[in-house]
């Protein structure tokens, strides 16, 4: 799907009159960001000398607001660059909030109101699977046990699992060097990349399977590669290897040739989720029972508030949330909101996991912390969105040292 990745972000950052300041990004895969950060430039005029006792008070006002614009709405609506780009500054708005509390994001949402949480909420084309009224219910039920449930989190951390040993163009020895390392390390999945060359794959899950041995999940993912058909032919000659997902299996766009693939593939789970673009697509996967799992991204739907509808909507569906991450800040961010979930919505880490990739993350001054394949909670204040000073400097396109010696090059 990317062969060639240049792992990139439009990086935000809000910056108060009196000092504080709010971080958040927009991840890519590279060329392209340079109209991502022209959105973002677009809906500045939205926050630029707003009140930041309102902003944070408030998010969801900021979040309709923008959204909602008249004219903005015509280049989406609800989807592409330019919701990522609000996303982006909603979840700055987040995390200078969360900083102003003194806070971890997760440790801040889990600790509003369910009247309050619900108030950030657009429910306009969600009433008819999930209304204000039970996605209250839903979060009062979370109520109890949330401090029991916190102190867990804090000790135990939260399920992760590795991408690490599982990219396409690995020779066959380093793959199974790093499936055993990954299980040594502690993780209980592990996921593939598959779907370039079905001979290569077949053999690929064998060593796979070989050095992990038959109790640790192999999950497999086809980046949107195949048509249903495929998607449906393909997963059976691997099913022999015990996958535990097909990960975007078609288009992410294709509800009911995720429905098909679903019934073709079973017992393999389908999951998707990281190129679902709104909440109203997650609405339409689950009442067409087209995925077994949902996997949010925290920069590709419009930031926190529509997360947090996607969360209630997988409670009410029952179906388990494993949050998409690695890129440039992802794990940063969506840890975040899967340990929200955890203390307030779902109260479950059964099947439930956060992915992770172990790149890339010197590049934050509050990086995540894995360890024994659990993601240890993040206890700083904030949405962990902040890079290192000298890293942004470096790194700025294109005039960045790092740029100009590839330049150069």
């Amino acid at each position: 799907m990317n062969p060639f990745p240049d792992y990139s972000a439009a990086y935000v950052v809000l910056r108060t009159t009196a000092g504080a300041e709010g971080f958040g990004l927009i991840f890519t895969v590279g060329r392209g960001t340079e109209i991502e950060v022209a959105a973002v430039r677009s809906l500045a005029g939205m926050v630029v000398g707003a009140s930041v006792e309102e902003l944070i008070a408030d998010p969801g006002a900021l979040a309709r607001r923008m959204i909602g614009d008249s004219q903005i709405r015509w280049l989406g609506p609800e989807k592409g660059v330019v919701h990522m780009a609000a996303g982006g500054l909603v979840n700055a708005v987040w995390d200078l909030a969360a900083r102003r509390a003194g806070k971890p994001l997760w440790q801040l949402l889990a600790g509003m109101t369910p009247e309050a949480l619900v108030a950030q909420i657009d429910f306009r084309y969600l009433r008819d699977a999930l209304t204000e009224h039970e996605a209250v219910a839903l979060l009062r039920g979370g109520v109890s046990g949330r401090e029991e449930r916190t102190r867990l989190l804090l000790e135990e951390g939260y399920p992760a699992y590795t991408t690490t040993p599982g990219w396409l163009g690995y020779d066959d020895d380093k793959l199974a060097r790093l499936c055993k390392e990954a299980v040594d390390d502690g993780y209980e999945l592990i996921k593939l990349k598959v779907g370039g060359d079905l001979a290569d794959d077949v053999r690929r899950m064998g060593i796979a399977r070989q050095a992990v041995g038959p109790k640790i999940r192999i999950a497999v993912d086809a980046n949107q590669i195949w048509g249903v058909g495929e998607a449906i032919a393909w997963m059976r000659e691997l099913r022999v290897f015990d996958p535990y997902w097909i990960e975007e299996p078609t288009s992410p766009d294709d509800i009911l040739g995720h429905a098909a693939v679903r019934q073709g593939v079973a017992p393999v789970l389908v999951a998707t989720g990281e190129h679902v673009h709104n909440a109203v697509m997650f609405k339409q996967l689950l009442q067409a029972g087209a995925l077994d799992v949902v996997q949010i991204d925290a920069c590709r739907v419009g930031g926190v508030n529509e997360n947090l509808a996607i969360l209630l909507l997988a409670a009410k569906f029952g179906v388990p949330v494993c949050p998409h991450a690695g890129g440039v800040g992802l794990c940063e961010l969506v840890q975040h909101l899967a340990m929200f979930d955890f203390v307030a919505v779902s109260g479950s880490t059964d099947n439930r996991a956060i992915e992770y990739v172990d790149h890339l993350h010197e590049h934050f001054v509050d990086p995540v912390r894995v360890s024994a394949g659990r993601y240890l909670a993040p206890t700083a204040p904030g949405m962990s969105a902040e890079m290192v000073a000298g890293s942004v400097a470096a790194y700025r396109f294109p005039d960045g040292p790092e740029w100009a010696a590839a330049t150069a090059a």
